[in-house]
């Protein structure tokens, strides 16, 4: 049997530093940076995802990056594959992969495992995204309470999902989530996570969005919007940002209301990863950040 592959995940919210702190550390540890964003695999949906730009990306190689169109769709299973077929070659080459993103479901998933249940029928997903969310609701509490007690009520296109599975299969959606906390024994993991005070992180959030829209996110969404999948349509960012393209919110209430759903993304981010308990964390303003994380890192592949 193989050794396990050795993976470095940087984790954060939102805003915390994750690319910078990626790329330092592939140029110091011989790495190369797989991406774990949700959006910044689609090209062309730049400046709201804040991909690493063309010069840390000649610097360092990136994966998973700019690899498919807005329009495709690429859910949970897809992007593991690619991103161990991705790891798989990073290690072939005798270098590090150093896994960095703001979905942590993907980067859960992908070193616990995952067996997502059966392939989406349309038909019934139609008829589903057609019926009263209270109800829907209402039925999830009934068929799968463990998955319901885990999401709001609104979030509509997880409680379709999870209904879907369990009509087409007769089991709850979150019976198919076995691997809960439990490592895959192929790869040998550290996470090292950036921790910010809550006013701080937020002041960086807000200066993050007012760099986006300066720099032309409305133009970048304009331009996308005829090719956006449904799914990328709902990133943040892009959703307001359409909002305002029709009429619904002016260039003032479309910036709060993209600071607004950026800094619930970041809580929300801190929420999935207290359930990782060994993020080693470190402090996001710390001068000597890149040292700090490099010194674990060594240690961590010496050990």
């Amino acid at each position: 049997m193989h050794p396990p592959i050795p993976v470095l995940l940087v984790l954060g919210p939102t805003a915390s530093g994750k690319s910078s702190l990626a790329a330092a550390l592939a140029s110091r540890l011989g790495g190369e940076v797989v991406s774990a964003d949700a959006f910044a695999v689609y090209r062309g949906m730049d400046l709201g995802t804040a991909k690493p730009d063309a010069t840390v990306r000649a610097a360092v190689p990136h994966h998973l990056i700019d690899i498919l169109e807005p329009e495709e769709r690429c859910d949970a299973s897809r992007w593991v594959a690619l991103a161990e077929s991705a790891i798989q070659a990073i290690h072939a080459r005798g270098r590090l992969a150093i896994v960095a993103g703001g979905t942590p479901l993907y980067t859960k998933l992908l070193i616990e495992g995952i067996s997502a249940g059966p392939p989406r029928d349309e038909g019934l997903r139609a008829e589903l995204q057609q019926a009263d969310p209270a109800s829907l609701w209402s039925e999830l509490q009934r068929v799968d309470p463990t998955y319901a007690a885990a999401r709001h009520p609104n979030d509509l296109r997880r409680i379709v999902r999870a209904i879907e599975v369990h009509r087409l299969t007769g089991r709850p959606y979150s019976s198919f989530h076995t691997t809960d906390g439990t490592r895959r024994d192929d790869l040998r993991v550290l996470q090292l996570g950036l921790q910010w005070d809550k006013a701080e992180l937020h002041a960086r959030i807000a200066e993050r969005v007012r760099r986006m829209l300066a720099a032309g996110l409305i133009d970048e969404v304009r331009r996308l919007r005829p090719r956006l999948s449904p799914e990328a349509r709902q990133a943040v960012g892009y959703k307001e940002v359409i909002e305002h393209l029709d009429g619904r919110l002016d260039a003032e209430a479309c910036r709060a209301a993209i600071e607004l759903g950026t800094r619930h993304l970041a809580k929300h981010q801190l929420t999935w990863y207290r359930r990782f308990p060994d993020i080693r964390w470190l402090p996001g303003e710390a001068p000597d950040l890149a040292t700090q994380a490099e010194r674990l890192g060594r240690a961590w592949l010496a050990g």
